[in-house]
């Protein structure tokens, strides 16, 4: 494990996993910046943290900066209010800023997708996924890490009532439940982010639920 001191670079530091990782990466002494890009800043101060305002639609490349990137970025279709634009959070946002931050000199990235991503899926959402999830892995970053949890569990802003019901199923049938397809807290994802992004391991690596959970 290296012990270079390293820049961070966050987007969708806002969400669930991304607001665990901020806090997270603060106290993880292999950082000596964390440099966050928001529409607005977050309700965070700490001497290593640095927001600065991005506008995805008018990107700033001056403004990425930093050795590796974490990509915490996503809506849901309802959010967004319609495929196309969630399509264009999900996708177009998170590979415009992988490929600046590759000309900018950014060596590793790591991506919280979903579990069930398939570029080929008939579903939407997964299928979304699976092409993000393809397009950021052929881009020429030393390391990539593709983070598929399973349903997040954590304190969100915003009420999401399918996720409410999803969590309520899967409480009452937890034992039935095969690891893999269990409910995962934000912050053990924003933990394995870290174990792997602190890792030596170079190229691809597809890590599912059941494996994040054991981080």
């Amino acid at each position: 494990m290296s012990t270079k001191k390293n820049t961070a670079l966050i987007i969708g530091a806002s969400g669930l996993v991304g607001m665990e990782l901020t806090k997270q990466l603060l106290l993880y002494k292999r950082y000596d910046k964390v440099i966050t890009l928001v529409r607005k800043p977050l309700p965070i101060t700490h001497e290593k943290l640095e927001q600065r305002r991005y506008d995805f639609d008018w990107k700033t490349a001056d403004l990425i900066e930093g050795d590796e990137l974490f990509c915490c970025l996503g809506t849901t279709i309802k959010t967004a209010g319609s495929p196309a634009a969630f399509r264009k959070v999900d996708y177009d946002y998170v590979l415009e800023t992988a490929q600046l931050a590759i000309s900018k000199g950014v060596k590793k990235i790591a991506l919280v997708s979903s579990i069930g991503a398939n570029k080929d899926s008939k579903i939407f959402y997964s299928r979304i996924k699976g092409e993000i999830e393809a397009a950021v892995s052929a881009l020429d970053f030393d390391a990539c890490f593709l983070l598929r949890p399973s349903l997040l569990l954590g304190n969100r802003t915003e009420l999401r009532m399918g996720e409410l019901v999803s969590k309520f199923a899967m409480t009452l049938f937890s034992p039935a439940i095969p690891n893999k397809y269990k409910g995962i807290e934000a912050k053990q994802v924003a933990k394995a982010m870290i174990a792997c992004m602190s890792s030596d391991r170079q190229g691809v690596h597809i890590l599912e639920s059941d494996t994040l959970a054991d981080f």
